[in-house]
């Protein structure tokens, strides 16, 4: 119950209704695990096992969506898929689990010592999950709270630290009295809490970014192709072609069509399309255009890739190669759509998936410079990453004053992971106070400002050009600043700190207790 509470948070139809319900929902689920974890007097193993339904419940409801391209369109028998992806929610919730275990084996009833560490494991259990085995952060906490006024902590310590803190507080109201609930407790420092935030709202996040050049004017595509015809041999070169339409009449100084636009390799592609693709864009001179496509081949490997279009026709890709202008690949890819993990070829083999396996771009990939605004692509699920993106800013000179992403949702269902794909940009744009463009397949084909705002957008499952402009930002906010050097490990190191502190404290008492007696 108290997890399905968080997983409805980062529902669509919640923020539909009001802006500030997601959070709240988020609370009274984290607050209901935090009461039975402290009231009910668990025992390590049981308090371990309610965390870990609990953390079940939240991904299953969050990423429950990814049945739909295992069984929909990756052809899996409907109990295999099924099973999978509660597989998948058992297992990522193992470090949930192992947080409530130890916050009920190292746990003082102190409120405030008990709340710093529920806090520090909360952190550990989400990064465990957006570090190990590659991770899989999808659902994190923080994104939730995109809408209220902690997104002020985001340019500070991220998502992660941000659906911390928040956890954090919460322990501590609902501990206020020990091990004992009061309401009178809990009302007076639920009131302390609602002016911190207040305060906090007050005072902004702080800007680290100013502009930088003129606006940008953008065309966003998206194409709206059906999953089911984007790979489908008698479906596939229509699209193409109308991709490459939109390319040549889009209007705008830098032109993005969606991920695997172009759905075909360079070498399967007839020799005639890409000059005259080449000279259909060069006849509107002035334009850049970003196209996402696969490149490569089974000796060399794949890549899910951007490559660029220009007035003179450089980047244009020839037999197997990606031309000579920029091109940007995947960094971090999918685990089973985009890389098989060892031992997992069986399962990939139940699906009918193109191109499953590729090869990964370089981590701290060059920006495309355009107009005196250097241009950071990202392709689909690796904007879940901000600590990998962060790499990008460790030279203050070269970080970029605009993200591109470019994405095919298509594969997950009409609405549910595009809303929540939404929100994980606004947050990248949060984090590093620099705007964000997206040209999607299905959506969300937006435009988002420095502090997380739409300020474009066109509707989910439509096909259409979005025509905008953009303002470019420069600067290195604090979390660009320690993610970009460090990565996630800042927050392994408060969280461990944290935690030998907290199984410190009880031996030394434990040895105190023992002199006495």
């Amino acid at each position: 119950m108290t997890g399905g509470a968080q997983a409805l948070a980062l529902s669509p139809w919640c923020a539909d209704l009001a802006s500030w319900l997601p959070a709240v929902l988020m609370s009274v689920g984290v607050l209901g695990l935090l009461r039975a974890l402290a009231m009910r007097r668990l025992s390590p193993g049981r308090a371990g096992r309610y965390a870990w339904w609990h953390g079940s419940t939240w991904l299953l409801g969050a990423t429950g969506w990814t049945y739909v391209s295992l069984h929909t369109y990756g052809g899996m028998p409907a109990g295999v898929a099924g099973g999978a992806v509660v597989g998948l929610c058992l297992a990522l919730s193992v470090y949930m689990g192992l947080a409530g275990w130890a916050w009920s084996r190292w746990s003082c009833g102190h409120a405030g010592k008990d709340a710093l560490l529920w806090m520090a494991l909360w952190l550990l259990a989400e990064v465990a999950r957006a570090d190990i085995f590659t991770g899989f952060p999808w659902g994190a906490s923080g994104y939730v709270l995109i809408d209220t006024p902690l997104v002020g902590l985001a340019p500070w310590l991220g998502v992660y630290g941000m659906g911390a803190a928040w956890v954090g507080a919460l322990a501590w109201v609902s501990w206020a009295s020990g091990a004992h609930w009061s309401w009178r407790g809990v009302g007076g420092r639920a009131l302390w809490l609602a002016v911190a935030v207040a305060a906090l709202a007050w005072s902004g996040p702080g800007r680290f970014t100013q502009r930088q050049g003129a606006p940008l004017s953008l065309s966003l595509i998206q194409g709206n192709v059906p999953q089911s015809e984007k790979f489908a041999v008698e479906n596939q070169w229509p699209h193409v072609l109308w991709h490459a339409e939109q390319v040549i009449a889009a209007p705008g100084r830098l032109v993005v069509a969606p991920e695997t636009a172009i759905t075909y390799l360079p070498q399967q592609l007839p020799e005639f399309f890409w000059p005259q693709f080449a000279a259909g864009f060069a006849a509107r001179p002035g334009r850049v255009a970003l196209i996402g496509m696969p490149l490569g081949d089974e000796k060399r490997g794949f890549l899910n890739a951007v490559v660029t279009l220009t007035e003179s026709g450089q980047g244009k890709p020839g037999q197997g190669e990606p031309g000579e202008g920029y091109r940007y690949a995947k960094h971090h890819l999918v685990p089973f759509g985009e890389f098989i993990p060892f031992g997992f070829h069986w399962f990939v083999n139940l699906m009918n998936m193109p191109l499953g396996d590729f090869s990964r771009g370089p981590l701290a990939a060059p920006s495309l410079a355009l107009d005196g605004q250097r241009v950071a692509p990202t392709i689909c699920y690796e904007d879940l990453y901000g600590e990998e993106i962060a790499t990008r800013f460790v030279v203050a000179s070269q970080s970029p004053t605009l993200m591109v992403n470019v994405s095919n949702l298509a594969w997950f269902g009409e609405r549910v992971a595009i809303h929540q794909h939404l929100q994980i940009a606004r947050m990248r744009s949060l984090e590093f106070q620099v705007p964000t463009a997206r040209a999607t397949n299905t959506g969300a084909t937006v435009v988002i400002d420095e502090q997380g705002r739409v300020t474009a957008a066109l509707p989910f499952n439509t096909q259409g050009v979005l025509n905008a402009s953009v303002q470019g930002m420069a600067g290195v906010t604090p979390f660009a600043w320690w993610a970009g050097r460090w990565r996630l490990w800042p927050c392994w190191l408060f969280g461990g700190a944290v935690l030998l502190w907290a199984v410190k404290r009880q031996r030394d008492a434990a040895k105190n207790s023992a002199h006495i007696h």
